[in-house]
């Protein structure tokens, strides 16, 4: 099973205690996002979690203590890089720091497994086409020796995000061409393998590959092993990752990012976040009597190696 810790929420900023605890303690209840009272446990022992993926804007909180995570599983690790201000990403530390942190990220876990995504792009009139060729740039000269890959998407204009960003300008055909165009010309520049997010619009004509953001090649590369050859379904339209088991919530990230999918509100989440114990097996509250708590499915994609019988071992 591939575990992910940020799809939902930014476990990493903000909840880095828990998660280190659950890693301890080996296992994790996750409520269902749509039937609340249906709560499902994993195992997080090494031989049931195939890979831990790590999506955050801050990796600062849980470095210190990240070994006690990467000392036993296989991980990979994308740290989103934005061109966006405290207007639009308030919780977020400054481009300057996050980059900082990303160096001592990659340091630390090796180069091979960091990911520097560069997304949502968004139009406004503050952060124009020609903003976002500037600070890619700039951003991608920093990163090039520290990162395995960049991976970039255009924003979803989901009701919520048009709702909380009445300032976005949507994107024309020729908007994205000029940026994908411009990106993919950087990254050449400095070496970056880049590659879209979530769609199926193609921009293979100026390098940029379409393959899923988190793939089993791309972990198997990463961390030195060998997975079965299975079709990647995806997690919703357009994408090509591999499924992976998130154990966040939404409604919880203090961020505030104004394009955020996985938040109705900041309000929302801040309430929320005052129902969270760090030494609860659950990320929000308790378990309670009236929960129905079911075991995850944890099947492994790993190749298992079978061992060749000789003439030997025939003799024993």
């Amino acid at each position: 099973m591939i575990l992910n810790t940020g799809a939902r929420t930014d476990i990493v900023q903000y909840f880095s205690d828990w998660l280190l605890k659950r890693f301890e303690e080996g296992f994790v209840y996750v409520r269902n996002p749509f039937f609340p009272n249906k709560v499902t446990r994993y195992e997080l022992s090494p031989d049931k979690i195939d890979a831990v993926l790590f999506c955050s804007k801050n990796y600062a909180p849980i470095l210190p203590r990240l070994y006690e995570i990467t000392n036993y599983y296989n991980t990979y690790f994308y740290y989103t890089i934005t061109a966006y201000d405290k207007d639009i990403e308030p919780g977020v530390p400054s481009i300057e720091e996050s980059i900082d942190t990303l160096i001592k990220l990659s340091k630390q876990v090796g180069r091979g497994k960091v990911a520097w995504r560069y997304d949502p792009i968004l139009l406004t009139k503050k952060y124009t086409i020609e903003v976002h060729k500037k600070t890619f740039e700039a951003i991608a000269k920093r990163l090039a020796p520290y990162i395995d890959r960049c991976i970039f998407s255009f924003v979803e204009l989901y009701k919520k995000v048009e709702k909380n960003m009445p300032e976005l300008i949507p994107f024309s055909k020729e908007d994205k061409k000029t940026l994908a165009q411009a990106l993919g010309s950087i990254a050449k520049r400095y070496g970056i393998r880049i590659q879209i997010c979530g769609t199926n619009e193609s921009f293979k004509e100026y390098g940029i590959a379409t393959s899923g953001c988190t793939t089993l090649d791309i972990l198997s590369k990463a961390n030195g092993i060998q997975f079965k050859e299975i079709h990647h379904k995806g997690m919703r339209e357009g994408c090509r990752c591999i499924e992976s088991r998130d154990i966040g919530a939404y409604d919880t990230c203090l961020n505030g990012c104004k394009y955020c999918y996985a938040n109705q509100s900041p309000q929302q989440a801040y309430e929320n976040y005052k129902y969270h114990n760090p030494n609860s097996p659950i990320l929000l509250g308790e378990i309670t009597l009236e929960d129905c708590i079911i075991s995850g499915v944890q099947t492994s994609y790993i190749q298992t190696l079978h061992k060749q019988t000789s003439i030997f071992d025939m003799l024993k």
